[in-house]
């Protein structure tokens, strides 16, 4: 389900058909948001083997959340950007559900439906107004008091941002804090001008089966793991089966999304899938 809310923030203004192309286009861009993507996941600290569902604040063009479906998660995505959305709408090897949305409006789910949140380069939007409505600290409480309802007890957001100051980082947090929020934020590679990474990471509640503590920071002697061997084991880590494009299971899941969608879609048969004679994929 996607509709168009009633104010947007400076983020759509800035993503139209021609920023959207180029973002999603770039292999740098591509990259680095990837592996932001991987961190939140690895702050995130779900359950090993369990399928999680999880919220992507910002999604855009959906390059988290396919980062989350590796990871072997499904996922929601919200984003203010229509041609951002419908980038991600295009990809037919993704599973998550994506909604145009503002987050400085609050977020629209129902309580304890989310088993974590994540957000990449997005929530520093919320500290910028382009129109007389937006109130930046209204929109913070708006959006980190309905986060911290979606979620389920205990779990965590790790949200990364870009700072534009000490005081907006500030701002941000504090107005978590009010919220009901613990946690605090983690600061990769601190000392280095170009790979210093800000992300907060904040649990809902308290639940004794979860673990509340902030994690290590990478960079730093805390971290306890130097960089070369968490790659190392970055590549060694399994990573959930794919069915082979055309393939039987992956034409059925393609149809069972389309019909989640409300498209008309033949019924499932025996011929489902099968090659025909003389013909290839």
């Amino acid at each position: 389900m996607a509709f168009r809310p009633e104010h947007t923030g400076p983020a759509e203004n800035f993503y139209d058909e021609k920023e959207s192309a180029k973002y999603h286009s770039s292999s740098r861009i591509v990259r680095i948001q990837t592996e932001l993507a991987q961190r939140c996941i690895e702050l995130l600290n779900l359950p090993e083997g369990k399928q999680g569902l999880v919220l992507d604040i910002g999604c855009g063009s959906g390059l988290s959340g396919e980062v989350l479906q590796e990871a072997g998660h499904s996922w929601v995505g919200t984003d203010v950007s229509p041609k951002m959305l419908e980038i991600a709408n295009d990809k037919e090897e993704a599973n998550g559900d994506v909604m145009l949305h503002d987050m400085g409006m609050g977020m629209p789910f129902r309580p304890g439906c989310f088993d974590g949140a994540i957000s990449v380069s997005a929530v520093q939007w919320l500290s910028y107004s382009n129109d007389a409505s937006h109130t930046p600290r209204k929109r913070l409480h708006a959006f980190f008091s309905t986060l911290y309802s979606c979620l389920k007890r205990g779990a965590r957001a790790v949200l990364q941002l870009y700072p534009e100051s000490p005081e907006q980082m500030e701002m941000i947090s504090g107005a978590a804090m009010k919220c009901g929020f613990g946690g605090g934020l983690v600061v990769d590679f601190p000392n280095s001008a170009k790979a210093k990474k800000c992300y907060l990471c904040l649990f809902a509640g308290q639940d004794v089966t979860t673990d509340t503590h902030i994690p290590a920071a990478l960079g730093t002697e805390a971290a306890g793991v130097d960089v070369a061997k968490r790659k190392q084991l970055q590549k060694q880590r399994r990573r959930p089966e794919k069915a082979s494009v055309k393939s039987r299971g992956w034409v059925k899941a393609k149809k069972d999304r389309q019909r989640k969608q409300g498209k008309d879609v033949r019924p499932d048969s025996k011929y489902t899938a099968r090659r025909r004679a003389g013909k290839g994929w």
